[in-house]
């Protein structure tokens, strides 16, 4: 689902195609900016240790939430910053974003591997900035 206040550009002149994401993502309104998520549930427990697509879900499930605070969903989001302990978990990062997401078309977005979260069985953490229409 595309949003009108927002306009997507996958492939800018002179620039390889961009099979995971939106190259560059332009919206005219409201910021919002959504820390890090990881994949505690509402009471601040661990919710799949050692389970990366679990946890990927989780974390969706997390900014789905965050976003609606804000009056926001994943449609607005503009960009997403993952950050998972191994790179190999990023299939998962991918299967929850579509389940997600759904047929939207994707945001900008940067993945990095990093040596540790705040928690040694946290392994996925992803952070948003949506665009809302005024």
């Amino acid at each position: 689902m595309s949003s009108s206040h927002l306009t997507h550009i996958a492939e800018p002149p002179g620039v390889a195609p961009a099979a995971a994401y939106t190259h560059v993502v332009t919206g005219t309104g409201r910021l919002v900016q959504v820390s890090g998520q990881v994949a505690l549930d509402e009471q601040g427990r661990v919710v799949g240790a050692g389970d990366p697509p679990a946890q990927a879900r989780q974390v969706f499930a997390n900014l789905e939430r965050c976003l609606a605070a804000a009056g926001a969903g994943f449609s607005d989001v503009v960009k997403l910053t993952i950050f998972v302990t191994d790179i190999g978990y990023l299939p998962a990062v991918r299967e929850a974003r579509e389940a997600f997401l759904g047929a939207a078309p994707l945001p900008a977005s940067s993945a990095m591997q990093v040596v540790a979260l705040f928690r040694p069985e946290i392994l996925i953490e992803i952070e948003a900035l949506a665009v809302v229409a005024n």
